[in-house]
């Protein structure tokens, strides 16, 4: 086989395996959903201190329009949310569906066994005051497929 089929064999391959991939497949994108950080404060790590290895926190607010949603995603950190206005509807990880209305606080649970999906199912935008409190250098969300049960 001369050097240009191998080649040729390895990059049809290459695009085969990424169209066949789940990962790549299963991910949901963000549709709808602006943020705008408030404030940013890293904490390094403290000297002597084996419980605490550096924190980043950070102060967001989160605009979902109607019909808007976050894609599924999941924390590596503790997430607080407080609604401003609009409802929050988050389908969670086993596909119960939890709504949160104007002036309730949301607390997200960490690591990627709690996969979730924020929507506004309602016709105003969704206000949301997010305090993360993530490991250095994570972002705020990792997406995730959606869980089995989702369909």
């Amino acid at each position: 086989m001369s050097v240009l089929s191998r080649c040729a064999a390895v990059g049809v391959s290459c695009v085969a395996l990424a169209g066949l991939s789940p990962a790549l497949a299963g991910a949901t994108p963000p549709a709808g959903v602006t943020a705008e950080t408030l404030a940013h404060v890293s904490f390094p790590l403290i000297a002597g201190s084996a419980e605490f290895a550096g924190t980043d926190f950070t102060a967001r607010r989160i605009t979902i329009a109607p019909g808007g949603t976050t894609g599924w995603h999941y924390h590596d950190g503790p997430v607080y949310a407080y609604v401003e206005s609009g409802v929050l509807t988050r389908t969670l990880h086993d596909c119960t569906r939890v709504s949160t209305p104007a002036g309730q606080v949301v607390a997200e649970e960490v690591d990627a066994s709690h996969v979730h999906q924020g929507a506004n199912l309602g016709d105003v935008p969704a206000v949301l005051y997010a305090a993360y409190i993530e490991p250095p250098g994570k972002p705020f969300a990792e997406d995730a497929p959606a869980p089995l049960c989702a369909g």
